[in-house]
């Protein structure tokens, strides 16, 4: 189910926002939905070279691999 929220613009930004989502054929609060989760996205998860350096750090794969030993386990505490 949808929900609805309040958001405080300035005149310059809804303005700006206003202009770019009209540039784009959109609602107003499509775009802004649709550039929040592509943020996230973007935020959330690493590229191909972040991803390649990740598994390229011997020192680094084995602690995680420790630390999901560990979760599946249930040993140590949730850090959140």
């Amino acid at each position: 189910m949808s929900k609805v929220i309040t958001l405080r613009l300035s005149d310059e930004e809804y303005g700006r926002i206003s202009a770019t989502a009209l540039v784009e054929h959109r609602p107003i609060s499509n775009f802004i939905t649709a550039v929040v989760l592509r943020k996230i996205d973007d935020s959330s998860y690493t590229d191909a070279i972040e991803t390649a350096q990740i598994h390229s750090d011997k020192k680094l794969m084995a602690k995680l691999k420790a630390g999901h030993a560990d979760a599946r386990r249930l040993k140590g505490k949730f850090a959140g």
